[in-house]
């Protein structure tokens, strides 16, 4: 039986969330308990697969000066393995959600200029079986949770 979280484990995940770089002895310090419970617990929880990996997250001003996009993809059912596999090797695309409705996928492409995201739009749209592609720029942000 799956064992839960309680709230050291949560309050753990949630300072590492905020910065995966926390050393144990400051998280120990933090959380009120000895650094080699806090070495024990993050073991566990990496093992358990709640903890899957660690990452950086971007400096928000980073974020907002880059030019983000919205591709709408519709292309053939049997190349929707190749174009998934294709997109996730392009750098510049960071997310790839399946949709239902007219369109396919949905990806979000990220890129430092225009040239830049020209250039893996084009990309994007000559890959095998693709069948068309719908572009929407990224104006600014007006909500996010």
């Amino acid at each position: 039986m799956e064992q839960k979280l309680d709230s050291n484990d949560k309050k753990l995940i949630s300072l590492l969330s905020q910065n995966s770089r926390s050393s144990t002895t400051t998280l120990a310090r933090t959380l009120g308990l000895s650094r080699s419970t806090v070495q024990d617990r993050i073991k566990k929880l990496e093992s358990r697969g709640i903890i899957g990996g660690y990452t950086i997250r971007l400096n928000e001003d980073y974020k907002e000066r880059q030019i983000s996009a919205q591709v709408m993809m519709t292309f053939h059912p049997k190349y929707s393995d190749a174009i998934l596999q294709a997109l996730k090797k392009m750098p510049n695309v960071v997310t790839v959600f399946a949709v239902s409705g007219i369109y396919d996928m949905i990806s979000v492409v990220r890129a430092e200029t225009t040239e830049e995201l020209d250039k893996t739009l084009d990309d994007i749209g000559s890959l095998p079986g693709m069948e068309k592609t719908t572009t929407s720029i990224m104006l600014s942000k007006k909500y996010e949770v």
